[in-house]
Formats: structure tokens, sequence, C-alpha cells
């Protein structure tokens, strides 16, 4: 019902009328939904940057050496382990899962402006959170959400701000030498929003002398900078508008200072939604897949989560597919079998 009833609101948002009011319920739920600082602006960390060069030059070559980034999770269980009992062991208010989630993309981590008061997160990945923490602390509703932007999923999770990232944040080599990830929960790739009335007709020599937005720290950033360097259609544009969030790229094509943007075809799909006057330009040209992050020695909360993914993609009555219908079906179409990921393989396995 309340998606019904979101959808229904947003069918007259337009332009910057919309992010205004967008942004507007960001201020507002800035108390209620703590934002996680950049690594190092008063966290109190106190992580030191020594080795930084050794450690990039390691993480470097074990990316070149990643492939099939997906199939290098681990098979699943349901035991117990050392993250999890530390999960658990925490007391009263504090016995909650801490999850970093978006509270801006709709469909996948939104406010509800129709929900009343409380102006619930709700979406894709904030049902899969929910099925998280019912499965690990037995109520759905035990979940601290933290907001955080694209350029901070990683340093949240290794500085242990939160437990685990649920963010529409692909699997990829680079960042699976800093973070664990699951099996895929979800298949996406690489796609061009852009103005109805534009030129642009997908991710080829249209693209000469554009502006391109996209997020930083996000893998539509790193393919454009690679493709570019290799000369590949990224080669004529110019793709020095980075913002910390994705959709401040959709605010900055409704105000003309950029021509387009390269984001996930499933949050370009959504947003494309929010605003009629912008549309998805050509098909996808990668293939890629969303995953939950947690860190890279979590092993029992990372093999718990795979089984909770087997038991949430079977689940035909509140599982995927229901989450998919409700959140997803009106954007990205009825059917979701190019959505669903591939049954999984994992690490050491074939």
């Amino acid at each position: 019902m309340r998606a019904r009833r979101l959808r229904s609101g947003l069918k007259g948002w337009g332009g910057v009328g919309a992010m205004a009011f967008a942004c507007a319920l960001a201020v507002l739920f800035a108390l209620l939904l703590p934002v996680v600082r950049p690594h190092g602006e008063g966290d109190g960390s106190g992580v030191s940057t020594a080795g930084h060069g050794v450690a990039h030059g390691s993480r470097a070559r074990a990316a070149e050496e990643c492939t099939d980034p997906e199939k290098q999770s681990l098979s699943p269980d349901d035991a117990d382990g050392p993250t999890i009992d530390a999960i658990k062991n925490r007391r009263g208010e504090k016995r909650k899962l801490i999850v970093g989630v978006d509270q801006n993309s709709y469909a996948w981590g939104y406010r509800d402006p129709n929900s009343g008061g409380a102006a619930e997160l709700e979406g894709f990945d904030i049902d899969l959170v929910h099925r998280i923490a019912k499965d690990i602390l037995g109520d759905p509703d035990a979940v601290q959400f933290k907001a955080i932007p694209t350029d901070q999923r990683i340093p949240a999770i290794q500085d242990g701000r939160v437990d685990m990232v649920v963010r529409t944040m692909t699997i990829n080599c680079d960042r699976l030498t800093e973070v664990a990830f699951s099996a895929p929960y979800f298949r996406t790739g690489q796609q061009l929003l852009a103005p109805k009335y534009s030129a642009i007709t997908g991710y080829d020599a249209t693209l000469a002398g554009k502006k391109i937005c996209t997020a930083q720290g996000s893998t539509a950033n790193s393919t454009l900078v690679k493709d570019q360097s290799d000369g590949r259609p990224a080669a004529g544009a110019d793709l020095g508008t980075t913002v910390p969030n994705q959709l401040d790229c959709l605010v900055r094509l409704q105000l003309g200072e950029v021509d387009a943007v390269v984001t996930d075809g499933a949050l370009a799909a959504s947003q494309a939604a929010q605003d009629p006057a912008v549309e998805l330009k050509g098909d996808a040209f990668t293939t890629e897949y969303y995953g939950v992050a947690m860190k890279k020695d979590a092993d029992d909360l990372v093999r718990r989560v795979n089984q909770i993914l087997v038991e949430w993609h079977a689940d035909k009555a509140g599982g995927w597919q229901h989450s998919y219908d409700v959140w997803l079906s009106e954007t990205m179409g009825g059917d979701a079998a190019k959505s669903r990921p591939p049954a999984p393989v994992y690490r050491g396995t074939s």
C-alpha cells in the first residue's frame, strides 16, 4: 500500500522541484538517520595511513589477478560465529544490526513522504535488511540504519561503523581487496540517463564533448575512466563532474550542468520514474551484480547472509520476487528474469 501511495505521489514530480522536496526530506531526517562521516573527519578512528603505498600496490595486484568477482563469496552456513555473537551480545536498545543504506534512491532505499511523521525507509534493499535482521536477531525491525554517501561505503565497513552495507553496491575485483561480499542478489549494468530531447543515443560516439556525471567511488566512474584511457566511447567526454551521492547527478542533470548521467541501470530506471523529462539512452553496456558488503574477516557473517539469500530467493510468498513486484516492477518491467542473478557459485566450487 505504501509503495502504491509513493508512486502515485511521484507521478506528478518533475525537475528541480522534486529534488528540492527530496533534499528537504533528507535534511529533516538527518537527525533520525545518522550520516556516516568521511574517514578521518572527526570519526575518532585513529587509523594510521602508514604503509598506504605498499598496501595499495598489493590491492592492485590482487585486483589484476581477480576473475569472476561474483563467484568469490563463501558458501552458505547458518552457524553463529564471532561476528554474529558480537552482534547478538549487544544489550538493550543497542541490540540491533547496524546497516549502511541509502535514503534517497527511489524504490531501493527511500523515505516515503506519504507515510506520515515517521517517513519510514522503504525499498528493495530495505526489505533485504529486514530479512537479515529477522534471521540473526529474531526481529525484522532490530536495525539501526545509517545513511552513507556512495564514496563512504567501504570506509564505513572497514572502520567498524556498520556491520554491513546494503546499498546497490556492485561486486567488483577492486572492492574485493578491501571488503567481503555476499553472493549476488541482483543483476544490473551501467547505463546512460539523459534528457529526452538530448541527441545522445547511448554509450557511443554521441558522447563526444558531452559532460557526464558519476558518483565518486562508483563503478560507473571507474568504468568510464578506464574506457576513456583505452580510447573507447568515453574518450571524447568530459568526466570532470563527480559527486558524493549518485542522486546528486540527477540534480546536476536537471539544472543543465551536465549532459548525461552514468549509473547502474536499476538506479537509472528509478530516477527516470521520478522525473518524466529524462530517460534511459541505449542498452546497459556492462553486466554487474549487487552484493551485501561486510568486513573481510567476518566469515561467519558472510556465510550467514549467503544462507539468508538462498532462502530469500526461494521464498515465493515474501521473498526476492515479492520485493521486486512491490518496488521495481513499475520502473523495470514485470519480467524480473533479467534482474535475477544466476544460481550462486561460491569460492572453491565450479
